[in-house]
């Protein structure tokens, strides 16, 4: 097998300080003893120039992790005519200090703002409140802020890695909210071990907040903490995780069957992966009216006939596998129309693709490897989606939670349904008018400005004809 393309990605890049003396021919040769390991230069930045004809210059480069990038820095040192003042990782300089903070939005220049914002005058309005707690969305942050909760039980590929390690995690999905829809995120990362602790704090926290986005919590205990905050309070909690995956997969499916023109009735899919996001997608796709859907674990095809089932995994033998289907994904493979995989890296093979059906679709959602590379399926796939930003076709869940979240607010839901989940799908699909459809371009990219207005418009009127919106009006989107 040939070795994979490096494909650059800022995530991992570093900025080296260099001291280059005057020879002409010297920043020459620093070009190309990192191409000759495999680095990319993104940028060349001159610092300052130095008196004897030389310079202080930055050079930005794409690595492949923190060995190469560490492989790098020791031969610029080791390069005659060069002295390497400093190195960083960008990525670890864009986190220092955090990615967020806290802004006010009225200012204080008086005693006259002092006493209106505080106290005297803010007595009045607490009061206001306290005689008609609805008063709370008209006169506080709570209609637009969301919490962001996590016990840090299960961060993208990293696994249990506890809530300080997760903080950059929700410190981000703030950014994107924020960036994307205008809302006021904030991370709540839990010492929380049981689901009873988690669900009795995101009660006790409720009142200030307009919505819980539940992030990054391992399965099965997400399914127990979800249910039971969506009984207990009168606002969305939503587990991206779960639904915001299912959401951004079902828009993905619904134009990669439109564009090679295949009916829902008659394909087969198969899931591998039977955690949080593997049972949502698995929900939402049935309700696209798709049947035949095979779903695997580490074991094989779950079917009745499997004794070592929990409860989540009992409902796939019960809804799933119509065929009764046993055995290894390869063996369940056999023309399958569509290969989702919600699993790990390198989990799908090149001879499993040839035994699918004609023009597969492949969503390979592993981050940051995912189950098959696009250069190893793609002479054998007619569509390839993966989770990662450096490859066409990103099904990435941004694409869901702001739009989806921004309507919620706007329309003061008490819950997020289903009804609002599918709105939030066929809205994203619906971004791409079928005459742009590609191999390639089957679903809108993340920075489309569009996406988060058309997704916010069709879950407030799912809220609105599902009874679930509080404000039968709406706040212009802005």
């Amino acid at each position: 097998m040939t070795k994979a393309a490096f494909t650059p990605n800022a995530g991992d890049s570093i900025v080296v300080r260099l001291k280059i003396e005057g020879q002409a021919q010297i920043l020459p040769r620093v070009m190309t003893e990192i191409a000759n390991l495999d680095g990319h230069i993104g940028a060349v930045d001159i610092v300052r120039p130095l008196t004897n004809g030389g310079s202080i210059r930055d050079i930005s480069i794409y690595t492949q992790g923190v060995d190469h990038g560490q492989k790098i820095v020791e031969a610029l040192s080791k390069t005659e005519g060069v002295e390497v003042v400093h190195h960083s990782d960008r990525t670890f300089l864009l986190h220092l200090g955090g990615k967020i903070e806290v802004t006010s939005r009225k200012e204080l220049k008086s005693r006259d703002d002092l006493s209106m914002a505080y106290t005297p005058g803010v007595g009045r309005v607490c009061m206001a409140i306290h005689q008609n707690p609805e008063e709370v969305y008209k006169l506080t942050i709570k209609r637009n802020t969301v919490a962001i909760v996590t016990d840090g039980t299960a961060v993208l590929g990293l696994g249990n890695i506890g809530p300080e390690a997760a903080l950059p995690v929700m410190e981000g999905k703030a950014m994107l909210f924020k960036e994307f829809a205008g809302v006021d995120a904030f991370p709540i990362c839990l010492n929380a071990k049981s689901a009873d602790e988690i669900v009795q704090i995101v009660r006790g926290i409720a009142p200030g907040f307009g919505g819980i986005n539940l992030e990054d919590i391992a399965a099965p205990q997400c399914f127990e903490i979800e249910k039971r905050l969506q009984e207990e309070l009168d606002i969305p909690v939503f587990h991206d995780d779960q639904h915001g995956t299912a959401v951004v997969v079902s828009a993905a499916l619904i134009n990669a069957f439109k564009l090679l023109g295949k009916s829902h009735q008659d394909v087969k899919v198969v899931v591998l992966g039977a955690g949080a996001a593997g049972t949502a997608c698995t929900k939402m796709i049935k309700q696209l009216k798709i049947n035949n859907i095979i779903v695997c674990d580490r074991k094989g095809a779950i079917n009745k006939s499997r004794e070592d089932l929990n409860e989540s995994k009992k409902w796939f033998a019960e809804n799933t596998n119509p065929e009764g289907l046993s055995g290894s994904l390869s063996e369940v493979i056999a023309g399958a129309d569509l290969f989702l995989g919600v699993s790990g890296p390198g989990q799908l093979k090149v001879e499993d693709l040839k035994k699918m059906a004609k023009d597969p679709v492949v969503f390979a959602l592993a981050n940051p490897v995912p189950e098959i590379l696009p250069e190893e399926a793609a002479p054998h796939v007619a569509i390839m989606a993966t989770g990662r930003s450096d490859f066409p076709n990103q099904i990435n869940n941004v694409l869901c939670f702001p739009g989806l979240f921004r309507g919620a607010l706007d329309c003061m839901a008490t819950q997020i349904n289903e009804e609002m989940k599918m709105a939030a799908a066929q809205a994203i699909a619906g971004c791409i008018l079928p005459k742009y459809l590609q191999p390639d371009y089957i679903i809108p990219s993340v920075f489309d400005a569009d996406v988060v207005k058309k997704v916010a418009d069709a879950v407030v009127k799912a809220a609105r004809d599902s009874g679930m919106a509080r404000n039968r009006g709406r706040k212009k989107f802005e």
